[in-house]
């Protein structure tokens, strides 16, 4: 980010749910209000169908998926060195580094493509280095460099075309030897003899350098014309102005093409660097998503980058943010579960409640700051503690919850369990989803000493709908303990409207750890029925929590 008012991202869990997402979109409006910054929501994960039928019904844009907020080159202050087209001189370049204090220039096309790069090194190597006298127009020379170069004057011919064939000779000598020495298409160095200038044109060069010169014989002129010769007079001698003719040689001669060190906007600082640790080049180009030119980078940005600015709601667990958040400024975390594993280096604003929902803090909030609730975002906020609490089911549905989603039910316009229906028959539709979409729609990881364990929650309107999809879950379950390096993984199927769930379980010991958790609940079938249990974070993870350490 290279502006003054840098992107806060207010960002949920991974896996987000209902209230994740709409936290984080009224969160952001809120602090837009009170606060000079820029707030923006993202998401950590893609939509479940309940979320998407939230935000279509309240006309809410979806925020963008982020899933990684280590610092990228986009955070940098890098530099904004402009690109150049590859016909500037070799003198223009030199003399543009000079004025502006770098030593690499990026040579991009003009639709802004990298073409190559050319360094001061490259320029003082093409002084050493240049003995073949046909370099000129091996390389393509605009008229028009020459001109530049030489301080002179164009006289005839057409300074954008380009000397591409022949030689460059500086006709000193008799009449013969100039002869002999000079063929068609070569560019001529001579001095103001016009009898000498005539000469050289029966040889029909494709340029005439004259030095010393201001003016230029009419004949000499209509002679060049007639050949389609060009005329440059400077006012140079021949020794200087043949000293400075390479001079006019475009940078695309000499520059870096092929192999050129490049990284994308995109790419993570700590993984650049480990790509330039064993590079010799000083700066490096910066490529956006359509691998355009937009910047160049140099080893001293990389001491200090600017990190991403990161709210965090509905979560302060390390494993259920984002990747790499170490690497973020972590602001603020609004939250309504335990506290866990997340660290700062500085002190942050932490406002954790025993609530049943992150959107009723957020409301509570609001009403601290009096910020008006528009409709669109109280009906997002009203979903969001619909969905937490099952409508007031769950045990962790506080009066709080309630008052705050009455309401915002009378702001948004809309009625209470009508809405709510609506939303757990969008969420409980499992109709075209693979088992991982729906697997990990609501899934968490949790830690306990040694034991790793993940648990995912699936909700439905109806006890057909879950025992449907309850036999590709139990498969998938190995899937998903290999894939997460977990020790057990558990999936709680619940019935919204019975207000009971079922466990279903897998990894070694997890059996008995759900035995041990809820006694006498499992049937002979195996299977854990829990009447009452709607809950993860208030039923179902502290009992395994509180199982797990008396096994130690």
């Amino acid at each position: 980010m290279n502006d003054n008012k840098k992107e806060v991202w207010v960002i949920g869990h991974k896996n987000p749910d209902t209230d994740s997402v709409c936290s984080a979109i009224a969160y952001s409006y809120l602090k837009n209000q009170t606060d000079e910054g820029h707030y923006v929501p993202k998401k950590a994960g893609s939509l479940n169908e309940e979320t998407r039928y939230v935000l279509r019904c309240f006309g809410a844009q979806e925020p963008e998926t982020v899933k990684d907020v280590g610092t990228q080159l986009s955070d940098m202050d890098y530099s904004h060195t402009p690109g150049v087209d590859g016909h500037l001189s070799l003198k223009n370049a030199w003399d543009l580094m000079q004025s502006t204090g770098v030593v690499t220039l990026p040579v991009v096309s003009t639709s802004g493509m990298l073409k190559g790069v050319i360094v001061n090194g490259d320029i003082a190597y093409s002084y050493m280095d240049v003995y073949d006298n046909a370099t000129l127009s091996q390389s393509r020379t605009q008229y028009k460099n020459i001109v530049d170069t030489l301080n002179g004057k164009l006289v005839c011919g057409n300074e954008h075309a380009f000397f591409n064939k022949g030689k460059v000779v500086v006709a000193v000598g008799d009449t013969e030897t100039v002869q002999e020495e000079i063929d068609g298409d070569d560019l001529v160095i001579l001095g103001n003899v016009v009898k000498r200038q005539l000469l050289v044109l029966e040889e029909i060069p494709s340029c005439m350098v004259l030095t010393g010169v201001t003016e230029v014989d009419p004949e000499v002129k209509s002679t060049a014309e007639a050949i389609d010769c060009v005329i440059i007079t400077t006012e140079y001698d021949t020794f200087t102005t043949a000293r400075l003719m390479y001079q006019s040689i475009p940078i695309s001669h000499f520059m870096t093409k092929d192999d050129v060190v490049s990284f994308s906007i995109n790419d993570y600082v700590d993984e650049v660097k480990d790509a330039i640790s064993k590079i010799r080049h000083r700066d490096f180009p910066i490529l956006d998503e359509d691998n355009k030119y937009v910047g160049m980078f140099s080893r001293r940005h990389l001491i200090s980058p600017q990190k991403k600015n990161i709210i965090l709601v509905d979560h302060n667990e390390k494993n259920q943010a984002v990747d790499r958040i170490e690497e973020a400024q972590l602001l603020e975390i609004i939250d309504h579960h335990k506290i866990g594993s997340m660290e700062t280096m500085t002190p942050i604003f932490f406002r954790n409640m025993p609530l049943g929902c992150c959107c009723t803090i957020i409301y509570e909030i609001y009403q601290e700051n009096n910020v008006e609730i528009p409709k669109d975002i109280a009906g997002l906020m009203l979903s969001a503690i619909l969905s937490d609490t099952l409508m007031f089911r769950s045990p962790t549905c506080t009066k709080t919850d309630e008052e705050a989603a009455n309401r915002l039910a009378e702001i948004a316009g809309v009625e209470i369990e009508e809405h709510a229906m609506k939303m757990f028959e969008a969420g409980s539709n499992f109709a075209g989803k693979t088992v991982g979409e729906l697997f990990y729609q609501d899934f968490k990881t949790f830690h306990q000493d040694e034991i790793d364990f993940g648990v995912s929650q699936i909700s439905a309107v109806s006890k057909k709908q879950l025992e449907a999809k309850a036999e590709e879950l139990i498969a998938y379950m190995e899937t998903v303990k290999g894939d997460r390096n977990l020790d057990m993984v558990f999936v709680l199927l619940t019935n919204i409207f019975e207000q009971s769930s079922r466990i279903l379980y897998y990894g070694n010991g997890a059996k008995e750890l759900i035995e041990e958790a809820f006694p006498g609940k499992m049937n002979e079938e195996g299977i854990a029925i829990l009447p009452g249990v709607v809950s993860r974070k208030k039923q179902v993870i502290p009992a395994i929590l509180s199982a797990l350490m008396d096994e130690e």
